[in-house]
């Protein structure tokens, strides 16, 4: 097992931290075999940030079935399992500024989220350690990020 696992199966044995760990490694990123699901979670830049980043991902055609829209969730939580925030879409046909939360995506490549660095009640949330994580089509994937103020 992986550094970054063994992190992850004791922050889930703690009850410290719930999300779904699959794929990340050590550096919170994806393994290789994650690139077979159809999609990829990028590390954000900047990375630590303050107050902003941007959440880069790939979707790849295999998860657009039989011509059917990508859907799409991304959520912020604190290493206490609390939801924390939802990105906004960059650059996607409905707009700018829409949340990110089971959102279709009709083409593949790649695609960006943004996060202002506050929670949902619009406070800029403290430094430490949050993940990403990246939900298309029901299949998921993890990342960790730096806020540093």
């Amino acid at each position: 097992m992986r550094r970054g696992s063994c992190v992850g199966v004791i922050l889930l044995a703690l009850g410290i931290l719930s999300v779904p760990l699959h794929g990340q490694d050590a550096g919170g990123g994806a393994r290789q075999g994650d690139r077979e699901r159809g999609f990829r979670l990028e590390q954000n830049y900047p990375n630590p940030f303050n107050p902003s980043t941007t959440i880069p991902f790939v979707l790849e055609e295999e998860v657009f079935e039989d011509g059917r829209p990508a859907i799409v969730t991304i959520r912020i939580f604190n290493i206490l399992q609390q939801l924390v925030a939802v990105p906004t879409a960059l650059n996607h046909p409905h707009g700018n500024g829409v949340p990110v939360m089971d959102l279709p995506y009709d083409t593949p490549g790649r695609k960006e989220a943004f996060w202002d660095g506050k929670d949902r009640n619009g406070r800029e949330v403290a430094s430490g350690v949050y993940y990403i994580q990246l939900v298309v089509n029901n299949q998921s994937v993890v990342r960790k990020m730096v806020v540093a103020k």
